[in-house]
């Protein structure tokens, strides 16, 4: 029986490092004036940027620059030319962004009906393989997953009608935060909350950055020494405090994390973005300064191999990682960072970033200049119709953070001098618990099945095979064709004697493991066997009569 063909691998390279910086400062001290016009100018914008939002899904596939050049300047005598560029700009950014999750929902829904059809086209309790599922176990589960089907089939045309269409479903302030109004109980919320936390996140305090303006921002202005002050719209321009209709807080600003490189920015007037918003829930302002870098050329994949490279596995509550040398070679013991994702999307967050900046820590402390992780995707292993009552690995693998962790690793281990190689993910955890998992466990070492994934993450990014290979027998027993790589250790007991013939090694093993021996010990009849055997046996007197 011939063995399944591997998949074609990908090589790895150098993923590119992070394309923009964000950073944030908390409004402190602000008076109730302040906050006051924070709350009209919000809600003012935010009431501009949906109803230009309205416009551009009602034009869908017809939009074109007059479209966009009407909306603009209806927008523009409601509040400012630069607001309305902002407000018109975050509008095709939300459209474009609906328009690329609902092609990645109608491929969801291609590949479950997909799955659901092979399914049902086989025998019920047909089993499956590794590359596909089989039959169902019932009548009534197929009777159901052929509803489903139609269901599938339903949306699926649905879904492809809107986009041939132009039409999106989008919904400002998210769709969750809409549905929780229909179950405040299960949210944990009363109506008053749910109220604030609606309008805050409808409204629209941001403002794009102007290279060669001053201090990189016209509408939302930070001087160095953290003055804040913000150009109030047409309807709003009574409430000014400064000339040319600006408003200037009481409070002050200063980014401690890359403060330096962002008044560096802002002193040259280069452009910086800023976003206000608030905090319901701790009833805080905030604000986030953000801008682009240039493009930083990576590092060659030779140069990331030099100095070896810390192979890193991935799963759902902790980072697997083994230092390797430039050969290939583990390097010491693993190490293991954890993580908790449970609760709130903060907590996880901060617990990702926690741990890889230990990861990162130790990486440094290990004199590697590279890390080498899986290019992981899991976007289509996560459909119910595929893994059906395998419940529990779709919740594993759903809660896995490896989008998340993409752009979080990329962008921390720039700051740290380090290179991110990714790797085809393929045969990982199973070649690597194969030949590596066994060889690095030792009495102080316990080697787990991940640990041995990083190693085998680690060797495919250094470019050397993962699978161990037994060298061919040479033409004769002697080292002079070169070293024997597979050796008897020196305590090992028989290494000298002589090995047994093929055929007859599995019977040996077996015998041996039973405990019994192929035959029964026998003294020698002989006096010339008398002296390996060690017992004197007379033969019987000869019959002389």
């Amino acid at each position: 029986m011939s063995e399944r063909p591997l998949r074609a691998l990908d090589g790895p390279f150098v993923a590119l490092g992070p394309s923009g910086v964000a950073v944030r400062d908390r409004l402190k001290h602000l008076t109730p004036e302040d906050e006051k016009v924070l709350r009209l100018i919000g809600e003012h914008l935010g009431s501009l940027a949906s109803q230009d939002l309205a416009a551009r899904c009602a034009d869908g596939l017809d939009h074109n620059n007059d479209t966009w050049a009407a909306r603009k300047q209806g927008l523009t005598a409601k509040s400012s030319s630069r607001w309305a560029g902002s407000i018109t700009k975050s509008t095709h950014d939300q459209w474009a962004l609906s328009r690329r999750c609902q092609l990645a929902h109608i491929h969801n829904l291609e590949a479950g009906v997909r799955t659901l059809k092979h399914r049902l086209s086989l025998p019920i309790g047909e089993k499956g393989t590794k590359r596909a599922p089989g039959g169902y176990r019932s009548k009534g589960e197929w009777f159901h997953k052929s509803r489903r089907l139609h269901v599938l089939e339903h949306r699926l045309d649905a879904a492809r009608a809107d986009r041939e269409a132009g039409v999106v479903h989008v919904v400002r302030g998210g769709r969750r935060l809409l549905n929780n109004r229909h179950n405040l109980k299960a949210a944990q919320l009363t109506e008053i909350e749910w109220k604030q936390l609606w309008e805050a996140e409808r409204w629209f305090l941001a403002a794009d950055g102007e290279s060669g303006k001053r201090f990189g921002n016209e509408t939302i202005r930070v001087t160095p020494d953290g003055e804040v002050s913000i150009k109030l719209p047409a309807p709003l321009a009574h409430l000014a405090d400064s000339k040319h209709g600006r408003y200037v807080f009481s409070c002050k600003v200063a980014f401690t994390h890359r403060g330096a490189e962002w008044r560096d920015r802002i002193t040259g007037n280069r452009a910086v973005a800023y976003r206000i918003h608030l905090d319901v829930a701790r009833g805080r302002w905030y604000l986030t300064a953000s801008w682009t870098r240039p493009v930083v050329q990576t590092i060659p994949l030779a140069t990331a191999r030099a100095e070896g490279m810390v192979g890193v596995d991935t799963n759902a509550d902790h980072f697997a990682a083994y230092r390797l040398d430039p050969y290939g070679n583990p390097m010491g013991d693993p190490r293991r960072f954890h993580y908790d994702l449970s609760g709130p999307a903060d907590h996880r967050d901060a617990q990702i970033r926690h741990a890889l900046t230990q990861l990162l820590h130790w990486t440094k402390h290990t004199g590697a200049k590279a890390i080498a992780i899986e290019n992981l995707d899991f976007a289509a292993e996560k459909t119910r119709e595929k893994h059906g009552r395998r419940k529990r690995f779709r919740q594993l693998i759903s809660g896995m953070p490896t989008g998340k962790l993409k752009a979080r690793i990329v962008s921390m281990a720039a700051d740290h001098g380090i290179a991110i190689v990714a790797v085809d993910p393929a045969y990982t955890s199973m070649w690597g618990d194969e030949h590596w998992r066994k060889p690095l466990t030792s009495k102080t070492r316990n080697m787990t099945r991940h640990d041995a994934a990083s190693v085998a993450i680690g060797r495919r990014a250094l470019g050397h095979p993962i699978r161990r290979r037994t060298a061919p027998p040479q033409h004769h027993r002697s080292d002079g064709a070169g070293h024997r790589t597979v050796q008897a250790e020196p305590v090992a007991q028989g290494r000298e004697e002589t090995r047994h013939p093929v055929t007859d090694r599995s019977r040996e093993l077996r015998h041996r493991a039973e405990g019994t021996r192929t035959r029964a010990t026998s003294a020698s009849n002989t006096v010339r066997d008398a002296r390996s055997a060690r017992t004197w046996v007379q033969s019987s007197l000869l019959d002389t009569v």
